[in-house]
Parts: structure tokens; sequence; C-alpha cells
């Protein structure tokens, strides 16, 4: 006979885990709200950067508190922006231009490693799927750091990729037949 629970109790599977989801999102929402509360009273400046990566803290820290990996996402994803920015703003020598747009993508790439590279602390377990998006947009970033023949690359795919399209397009419809 199974143990009885005092009275007005009800025991649901998962009960705790349900509660620590629910507390780690009202703080992240309360978090949220303070950062952004807090950024009508601060002109950051230069400092914009620090706002994306406060807010990918918040998403990155909830998602591994709850298990939860589509938080990590967001939190990846505002990370590189954060880091794109921050790279963006150093005194770097050779930074100006078109190469700052290939330092941005490169940063904005290492976001969507960070969520391949925290995605086993998640519920969901090992991701591979974010090295795609990251890898072509870090491509994209190092073609724009390469000077004129990276451009020209870039040019070539911008033409390629909707003939791809389209060629892919027209096999599927014949196939059909």
């Amino acid at each position: 006979m199974a143990p009885q629970l005092p009275s007005g109790t009800q025991e649901f599977p998962g009960e705790t885990s349900t509660n620590r989801n629910r507390l780690a999102v009202g703080v992240m929402l309360v978090a949220i709200g303070l950062l952004a509360l807090a950024l009508q009273f601060i002109d950051l400046g230069n400092l914009v950067w620090l706002m994306f990566g406060g807010l990918a803290l918040i998403f990155i820290v909830t998602g591994i508190v709850t298990r939860t990996f589509g938080l990590v996402i967001p939190g990846g994803i505002l990370a590189g922006l954060g880091l794109g920015m921050f790279l963006m703003l150093q005194p770097i020598p050779f930074l100006d231009g078109i190469n700052e747009g290939g330092v941005f993508m490169l940063g904005f790439a290492a976001g969507w490693l960070l969520i391949t590279l925290l995605s086993p602390l998640t519920g969901e377990g090992f991701q591979w799927w974010p090295l795609i998006p990251g890898g072509i947009i870090g491509a994209v970033g190092l073609a724009l750091l390469s000077g004129d023949f990276g451009i020209t690359i870039l040019q070539f795919f911008s033409y390629a990729w909707p003939v791809a399209l389209i060629v892919g397009g027209i096999y599927l419809l014949l196939r059909r037949r």
C-alpha cells in the first residue's frame, strides 16, 4: 500500500523541476526587466555590447538551470552579437571599413559555436546543427577579412545560391513525374 500524503497535497511527477523552472524563468524575466529599466537611465555609448552580454548571460544561465536548450539558443546568439560589437569597437590597426564587418561576423559566429558547446548541459544533449549557420557566418567573416579575393568569392556566391535553388527546384519538379 502506498504511503498517504497529508490532506490537500497532491504528488505530481516532476513537480520539483516544474517549480524550479518556474522560479528560474521568473528570475529571468525580472532580470531582463531590471536591465531594460536601467538602460532607460544609462547612456551606454560604446558599451552597448554590455547590454547584449547581460541578456546573453541571463538566457544562458536560465537555459542551463532549467536544462532548456531553447533558452541557450538566444543566449548564444546574443553573446555572439555582443562579442562582435566588442571586437568592432577595439582599436585594432587594420580594422576599418569592410574589415569591421568581417570581425563582427567572426564574433557572431562564435556565438553559434557557444550554443553547440553548451548544448550538452541541457536536456536535449549535444546539438551540432548550430555549427551550420555559425560556419556560414564565419566563412563570410573570413571572406570579408581576406580583401578583394574574398569579396569576389562572396559576389560569386551571391549569384550561385539562387541558381542552385532554381536547379534544385526544377529537379524536384521533374523527378515527380
